[in-house]
């Protein structure tokens, strides 16, 4: 297994490390930008990851750069339980890491056969859960919404059909369900299960929640100047983090010669560098085909005030009330 740090040289740009400062990998993983930044400037920094393999794997690491790197386990989420310290930077790498697809035993991947799991943290209820106790509205409405799946509606008919005769459990079958329900490729880039896998983890391990207390959580940890930096790879991770960094920076747009202007908010408690994101190079892309849709987005603290929490999109209703009852 290897893993390939997708925008690199970008983050580096973005985050700007420097001797003396302390930063946080908020999303550990493969220890790429940890390593990245911990070369570039004599600096410490904390990694955080939620996934037991990902701290155990990052220990060669914290042998050798010693007191600079702290290794936490816990979800990105929970940042503000798992650091006192006052930041110079946050960095995000949203998702899924190479070394959780790469094993097939984790569940991630349709491209290696395993058990449909998911779980980052490798706690709580699995994919299979999701596919086998969710009613046929619930599936629906979570590859819609977490999913954005054109073929929402056919895949869950087809997954309730083929769960009434034996129980779905590896990620093999779920992917041959799909196709089968919605004909195969027919020329797309991506295989069709692609959507409905992503709305699976995203709900199995509540990543949108996560994402939005992460963020909340890096501008209050930030000092004045402290910059964050944002890397996804979906558009649904990639909308929340352009909605939290306009809302703090307040560039939630203003009034016309019809509508009066919005009451004036709080001071911005960001200011962005650039409006638009960093997405990476052709050569980036044709090197690491799991670059195409990355996206990096960054923000520098101000002195204000921290804005109340960010909240992240509702999910349905339906959903949450089946997941919770399959959860408990």
């Amino acid at each position: 297994m290897s893993h390939i740090p997708v925008l690199l040289n970008e983050m580096l740009a973005a985050l700007a490390p420097a001797c003396g400062e302390t930063y946080c990998d908020a999303t550990f993983g493969g220890g790429a930008y940890t390593a990245a930044i911990l070369q570039k400037a004599d600096c410490a920094l904390i990694g955080v990851d939620r996934d037991p393999e990902a701290i155990a794997r990052g220990q060669t690491l914290a042998a050798l750069y010693g007191d600079r790197l702290s290794l936490r386990l816990g979800a990105f989420g929970d940042l503000e339980s798992l650091i006192a310290e006052p930041l110079d930077g946050v960095v995000m790498d949203i998702g899924v890491s190479s070394f959780q697809l790469d094993q097939g035993a984790r569940g991630f991947s349709f491209q290696a056969d395993g058990p449909l799991d998911m779980r980052m943290s490798q706690q709580g209820p699995r994919a299979a859960d999701a596919v086998n106790g969710l009613t046929e509205a619930a599936l629906v409405d979570l590859l819609r919404d977490y999913g954005e799946e054109d073929m929402a509606r056919p895949i869950a008919r087809a997954i309730v059909q083929e769960r009434a005769a034996s129980a779905i459990d590896s990620t093999a079958q779920l992917a041959a369900i799909i196709e089968r329900a919605v004909g195969g490729r027919r020329g797309a880039r991506t295989h069709p299960a692609t959507k409905t896998f992503q709305a699976l983890r995203i709900l199995v391990n509540d990543e949108l929640g996560e994402l939005a207390r992460a963020l909340t959580a890096a501008e209050r940890l930030l000092k004045p100047g402290g910059r964050l930096v944002v890397v996804s790879f979906h558009s649904l991770e990639d909308r929340m983090a352009k909605q939290f960094l306009a809302a703090r920076a307040g560039l939630l747009g203003s009034g016309s010669r019809h509508i009066p202007e919005p009451p004036a908010g709080p001071p911005p408690s960001f200011v962005l560098p650039a409006r638009k994101p960093v997405t990476p190079t052709d050569a980036e892309c044709e090197a690491n085909p799991r670059a195409r849709s990355a996206s990096l987005r960054q923000a520098v603290r101000t002195h204000a005030q921290a804005f109340p929490p960010f909240e992240a999109p509702p999910l349905s209703l339906r959903v949450v009330a089946e997941w919770r009852e399959i959860a408990r």
